[in-house]
């Protein structure tokens, strides 16, 4: 659906933004939600965007880039929103339209929210002044700012999973941490691919945007770079705690390995010893002798309280 719709001049909002207005000086910006291919096609028709941008606009699931068609360009750029410890993040996507008069900005997700851009931009009228292309700083900025926020929470949970993989070490946490590598492993997906449409904008001679706003998206370039740093650190901290729990686990095994095998040598030896007084032979000396009854018991428990005593001072029991 069409969310807003509005036309600027001079940082100002002019109501009622009618297709018409949006000719005159200033900017059009269009906002739409996951909107229907009739919808998006009459927005297509009125801004004259290429067929292949909204094709990618109307189906979403793109990686981030940046396109330039006929006299206008195409952004693509990913969301990322923490939804708990448990249901871990979730992706959006963000598809802009950008001209010399007009922004067509097209959502598919929760995360990036463009209403809040919309009414910061319009509380700061010298900013929103600048054109379209201040739009699309604010919501990168935006999109940057929320990645590091989400990084910090997914720090959160990977130091509550390391806490826990030392404190119980007899537990297995590599359920929990794969699910941690998944959740690196997605925002990576959104995040690597992102640099290079920011590259274009920020330091290419080529970019769209102009000389004093490219300073800006060049700080948000430096930010991008310092959270494919922590998710690289992050990915490597991830892969050491599983290593340790799986290393955990194994000692635990061979632990249990080691428990039982000492226990089955203590019930081998008088099982042993009552199947060879099991054997009905005529001719055994002990069989007559009035004390070889409790004398054999007394060394069958005598020989097994000794397994015991070595094995539980080599800490196998």
């Amino acid at each position: 659906m069409i969310v807003d719709r509005a036309t600027y001049a001079d940082g100002r909002r002019l109501d009622p933004a009618t297709p018409s207005a949006g000719r005159a000086p200033g900017f059009v910006w269009v906002g739409l939600f996951q909107p229907t291919p009739d919808e998006l096609a009459g927005v297509a028709e009125e801004f004259d965007l290429h067929p292949l941008a909204v094709e990618d606009a109307d189906h979403a699931h793109q990686r981030p880039k940046l396109e330039q068609y006929h006299g206008s360009w195409f952004l693509v750029v990913k969301t990322v929103e923490y939804l708990g410890r448990e249901a871990g993040i979730a992706l959006g996507e963000v598809m802009l339209f950008v001209g010399d008069d007009f922004v067509v900005s097209v959502r598919h997700g929760r995360a990036g929210n463009m209403r809040e851009v919309r009414r910061e931009l319009e509380a700061d009228p010298e900013r929103l002044a600048d054109g379209p292309w201040e739009v699309i700083h604010t919501l990168v900025d935006r999109v940057v700012d929320e990645y590091q926020r989400v990084l910090t929470c997914i720090e959160e949970d990977i130091d509550d999973v390391q806490a826990r993989v030392f404190d119980q070490p007899r537990a297995a946490h590599a359920a929990r941490i794969f699910l941690l590598k998944r959740e690196i492993l997605e925002f990576r997906q959104a995040v690597v691919p992102f640099t290079e449409p920011l590259d274009r904008l920020a330091l290419d001679e080529r970019s769209p945007v102009g000389e004093s706003l490219r300073h800006y998206f060049r700080d948000i370039h430096d930010h991008l770079r310092r959270v494919m740093d922590r998710l690289a650190t992050i990915d490597d901290v991830l892969t050491s705690a599983l290593h340790v729990n799986v290393a955990q686990v194994g000692m635990r095994q061979n632990e249990d390995m080691r428990k039982i095998s000492a226990w089955v040598a203590i019930i081998t030896l008088p099982m042993m010893i009552a199947g060879i007084y099991g054997m009905n032979f005529e001719h055994m000396p002990e069989l007559d002798w009035q004390y070889g009854y409790p004398l054999v018991l007394a060394l069958t428990a005598l020989a097994c309280y000794t397994l015991y005593r070595n094995f539980k001072r080599r800490d196998w029991l």
